[in-house]
């Protein structure tokens, strides 16, 4: 007896000792996080692609970045950001659509009409926002400019042309005729060209369109429309912004002024530009995926447009281009650009 009460004790401490150190529990078993040691912060992961690098998409991104660290999700923190650009091209916009959907990253942010239709034919399940997009419903991204109950939402850079004509006729009071060189291929610039034709020639101003497939293409097609049109007007066609130095350089040859319509293209050679801000594009375009990281359906955000316009000009562009700007004008303007464009 004396010999089984000092073997049961130790007896008890083994099968202890071997619950205890059960290896499947071990492992299931978390690390208590403590003051010293907090539980690591969830990582979101942001995928934002960009059809092609120029100054008013690289402000969209930069404003989206700034906009999700102000909303707390901050890179090397708790965000991840996987930024690529398709650099123009449509195979590699669906390329790299197919490779963010894999990833399968919270939200993916597209910036430009065909990224984001490239990412929209790849996943109907992952958070899309679109962002500089000129009509998302007639690029087929969403069904209406209510909520769309899909994966999509986002922010619109569309502008109503009627200002643009407005300052078309300020910049040449006797306007005529107005020159457009675009991408076929792109469908904001074919809704801008549709559009600008059923407003001007009712008022006896035509309009002389000239495709450009590729960037390399843009001189040529600008000065193809030399004796046709009194000034050409750009939109955020992106072939065309992208390659907008060549473009100056071919106005002034030709001595047709150039009018955008976003504002960053007056310091690369426009006389004139009445656009929206694309950095505030951008922050707003932040706005919304920062809702959807903490938990928002993109299908329940209405897509949005912005309301301020601002209108820069560019007095030297437009004497090397032949024309000068009413002192009027000039003085509107929120900016005044005094260096020209090499």
């Amino acid at each position: 007896m004396n010999i089984l009460r000092k073997l049961l004790p130790v007896s008890l401490i083994a099968a202890g000792f071997l619950t205890a150190c059960s290896p499947s529990e071990q492992a299931a078993a978390p690390a208590p996080a403590t003051p010293d040691t907090p539980a690591p912060a969830v990582v979101k992961q942001v995928a934002i692609t960009s059809f092609v690098e120029h100054p008013a998409l690289n402000l969209v991104r930069q404003g989206v970045i700034e906009e999700l660290a102000e909303q707390g999700f901050k890179e090397g923190e708790n965000l991840k950001v996987n930024f690529q650009s398709a650099q123009g091209n449509a195979g590699t916009a669906s390329q790299i659509a197919k490779q963010f959907v894999g990833s399968n990253p919270d939200v993916i942010i597209a910036i430009a009409t065909p990224s984001a239709q490239a990412i929209k034919a790849n996943t109907d399940t992952i958070p899309l926002v679109f962002s500089a997009v000129t009509d998302p419903v007639e690029a087929k991204l969403v069904p209406s400019w209510e909520a769309s109950g899909t994966n999509v939402t986002g922010v619109s850079d569309l502008l109503p042309l009627e200002p643009q004509i407005d300052l078309m006729k300020k910049v040449v009071p006797n306007l005529k005729s107005v020159g457009y060189v675009y991408s076929p291929g792109e469908v904001n610039s074919t809704i801008v060209l549709k559009q600008l034709t059923e407003l001007l020639e009712p008022q006896g101003i035509k309009v002389v369109a000239k495709s450009a497939e590729k960037t390399v293409d843009i001189p040529n097609a600008t000065k193809s429309l030399k004796g046709k049109a009194d000034l050409i007007y750009t939109s955020l066609d992106n072939n065309v912004v992208s390659a907008y130095e060549s473009m100056y350089q071919a106005a002034k040859e030709v001595q047709i002024p150039l009018v955008a319509s976003d504002t960053d293209s007056v310091p690369r050679g426009a006389v004139a530009a009445l656009g929206v801000n694309y950095y505030d594009v951008g922050r707003e375009t932040g706005k919304i995926a920062a809702d959807i990281l903490n938990g928002a359906k993109a299908g329940e955000i209405k897509p949005r447009t912005m309301e301020k316009l601002d209108l820069h000009v560019s007095p030297n562009h437009a004497k090397v281009q032949g024309i000068e700007l009413s002192e009027e004008l000039v003085q509107s303007a929120q900016k005044v650009v005094e260096d020209a464009a090499k």
